[in-house]
């Protein structure tokens, strides 16, 4: 009976956030399982850090790291036009949250809203022709549960511009992160296609 890393074939797999929490540990047992993981960080230097402790748990692994902040819409860009290898999964996974005071992205965004959704949604449209360029390509988004707090968007106020509080961001970005078509299937999309 072969065992499932024997059958396995690997994958490349772009994360984003992939330095700390639900990032680190998706890379690290993606990398377990022979996967090519793609650590996507703002900050190298933890990125680097995590790659280094994927390989000291799991010396056979394929780490790499890249820098990317979602809060720059330039720097995804870059990102995106640097990726010349097919992508087979996208995990949109890194996010900050309540900032106690506004504050907005390079391109003039509220921080949680143009990092958390736009920055995702614009790296996503980005990777499509190396997303369609995999077999079987799959986009996963993490979210969390804080739309369920405040179920609605205020489509009068995305950019938190006037009564900043810092909870609402995070549930503004929450709601359209599960409107998104990535989110949106569950089935994987037939060959060369994405839903």
């Amino acid at each position: 009976m072969n065992s499932p890393q024997a059958e396995h074939t690997s994958r490349r797999i772009v994360i984003t956030g992939a330095n700390s929490g639900i990032g680190y540990f998706t890379a690290l047992e993606l990398a377990r399982s022979g996967d090519t993981v793609v650590l996507v960080c703002r900050n190298r230097a933890k990125a680097e850090a995590a790659a280094e402790a994927i390989i000291n748990e799991v010396p056979a692994a394929s780490v790499i790291v890249e820098e990317l902040n979602l809060a720059d819409l330039e720097s995804v860009k870059d990102f995106a036009e640097a990726q010349t290898e097919p992508i087979d999964v996208l995990v949109n996974n890194a996010g900050v949250m309540m900032p106690p005071s506004r504050i907005e992205t390079v391109d003039g965004f509220e921080l949680q809203f143009g990092t958390n959704h736009l920055g995702h949604f614009a790296l996503t449209g980005r990777l499509l022709p190396q997303l369609l360029a995999a077999t079987s390509p799959k986009v996963v988004t993490i979210s969390s549960v804080a739309h369920k707090q405040r179920p609605h968007l205020d489509f009068d106020n995305l950019q938190a511009a006037s009564g900043y509080n810092p909870h609402r961001p995070t549930q503004t970005r929450s709601s359209p992160t599960f409107c998104s078509p990535s989110n949106l299937i569950a089935a994987p999309a037939p060959p060369g296609h994405l839903w």
